[in-house]
């Protein structure tokens, strides 16, 4: 799950009466995406990528999406096109102290 903000249990209280939310809330294991170089990063860029490529009137169908969709990856295959991270292990372990277990010395 990312990290936006209505991704939180708080949020069941807001759309439902508080027995149905608990009730809800109380089945849910919510494990959080980091907020850089998830796969959820990578989806959103080939949306992007897709939106500015095809036409930018509302899709009919959902025909009319796939055939786009498809019309997009095979434009963009060959191209063989790649994230390219920048954070190495190194730097993870550092921004995302509080994901690693530490060992006591």
């Amino acid at each position: 799950m990312d990290n936006l903000n209505t991704h939180k249990k708080a949020s069941l209280y807001e759309a439902f009466e508080p027995a149905e939310a608990k009730r809800i809330a109380d089945k849910l294991g919510i494990h959080y995406t980091p907020k850089h170089g998830s796969w959820l990063n990578m989806a959103e860029i080939e949306m992007s990528v897709m939106s500015r490529q095809c036409p930018a009137e509302r899709m009919s169908s959902i025909e009319r999406l796939e055939s786009e969709a498809l019309a997009s990856a095979e434009k963009r295959s060959p191209k063989r096109a790649k994230v390219d991270w920048r954070c190495a292990t190194g730097d993870a372990r550092i921004k995302l102290k509080k994901l690693y277990p530490s060992i006591g010395v």
